[in-house]
């Protein structure tokens, strides 16, 4: 008998891929999801990207009768579903928090009356906030918070306490958390929680960090989802990216479908058991950098980026991956080069229709004191 997995949030970006990524795996997979219209617009049906051999389940994972019926039959569970966006967690706090959290102790309270083979949740970078650094001497120091005075001022890089310069290095999943949103808090308690209770009721738990994932189904209108999309949905409308600070912010970018891969190899390897991986590529690359190669990709070369000058609440300078645990435990080598997944997201978008719904975020955290 093939096994049955669960993914929350299945119908959405990540969790449909890795729907595909199982189903060619010989493992069966259900979906619940509660198709948000801020994700899968007005209409909320069933996405057309959705494999159709997977069983989807509509329903809210803060619903503790939706959730113990998606259990049923099932061995393993995928938890993707939550509010995603750092920018508006910062308003919307107690939706965060009751989606992300309450969400979550719901589905682990199920859990414990019906056990599972395995439990893996999507954590994010952003519980790291600023990443790893080098000082002058060479030695590997954690980023910190940046003063409010220095960002007004536009000096965007960390500084020692001597005014040196810190130069950006790989982050490892040992770096302490330094949380500086209510989406960083909540991930973080995620994969807490999990952690923990799955250690007390002997339910082997694996939480992912995923770093900027991007890929094909993306919900493009949606301003608080990632830079990629973002950046993809101004160009569809003929408007250039918009990016805050300078543009010279390194960020790991790393396919769907490597992230798919990265998670079906923790469900199948024992080694993963009680760990933390980062997720990402294991290259780096500046936000502007980015943003300017898919707008020529989109043949739309003259869409440069336009640099704001300004700072967001919650924002971090640099953080990209370090995978060696990942390559080392699970036998993670990403698959798909850079280029070539821009290729394909620029092909896929031919065809796709996006609201710039950018500016209007942008008015939103303004007008709550939350851009500088």
């Amino acid at each position: 008998m093939p096994k049955k997995i669960l993914i929350t949030g299945g119908a959405g970006f990540i969790g449909s891929h890795l729907a595909d990524e199982l189903l060619g795996h010989g493992y069966e997979v259900r979906a619940l999801d509660n198709l948000s219209e801020q994700v899968h617009g007005e209409n909320c049906q069933r996405p057309e990207y959705l494999h159709p051999a997977v069983e989807l389940l509509v329903g809210d994972v803060r619903d503790p009768e939706a959730v113990e019926r998606a259990l049923e039959g099932v061995d393993a569970v995928f938890h993707f579903a939550a509010m995603v966006g750092v920018g508006q967690s910062m308003y919307e706090i107690k939706h965060y928090t009751d989606v992300n959290n309450l969400g979550m102790a719901v589905l682990l309270e199920a859990l414990i009356k019906h056990p599972v083979e395995k439990l893996m949740v999507a954590s994010s970078m952003s519980i790291y906030g600023e990443g790893f650094y080098r000082n002058t001497a060479g030695e590997l120091v954690p980023g910190f918070e940046r003063g409010i005075e220095q960002l007004k001022a536009g000096a965007w890089e960390l500084q020692d306490e001597l005014g040196s310069p810190l130069e950006p290095a790989p982050t490892t999943e040992n770096k302490m958390p330094c949380l500086s949103s209510v989406y960083a808090l909540s991930k973080y308690d995620q994969e807490r929680l999990c952690l923990l209770v799955g250690r007390a009721y002997n339910i082997p738990t694996v939480a992912m960090r995923f770093f900027n994932v991007y890929g094909t189904r993306q919900a493009l209108s949606n301003p608080y989802t990632g830079v990629l999309a973002i950046f993809a949905s101004r160009l569809l409308n003929d408007n250039a990216p918009m990016i805050f600070e300078d543009g010279q912010q390194q960020r790991d970018f790393v396919h769907v479908k490597d992230v798919a891969l990265a998670c079906r190899l923790a469900l199948e390897k024992d080694e993963a058991n009680g760990q933390v991986f980062n997720v990402g590529s294991g290259h780096n690359y500046t936000v502007s950098e980015v943003a300017n190669r898919l707008a020529t990709v989109m043949g739309k070369p003259h869409l440069q980026a336009q640099i704001t000058g300004k700072y967001r609440v919650g924002d971090i300078r640099h953080c990209y991956a370090d995978i060696s645990l990942a390559k080392e435990k699970l036998g993670f080598y990403p698959q798909v080069e850079f280029n070539s997944g821009l290729d394909e997201l620029a092909t896929w978008l031919e065809g796709q229709i996006a609201y710039d719904r950018v500016n209007e975020a942008s008015a939103e955290l303004a007008a709550r004191g939350l851009t500088v």
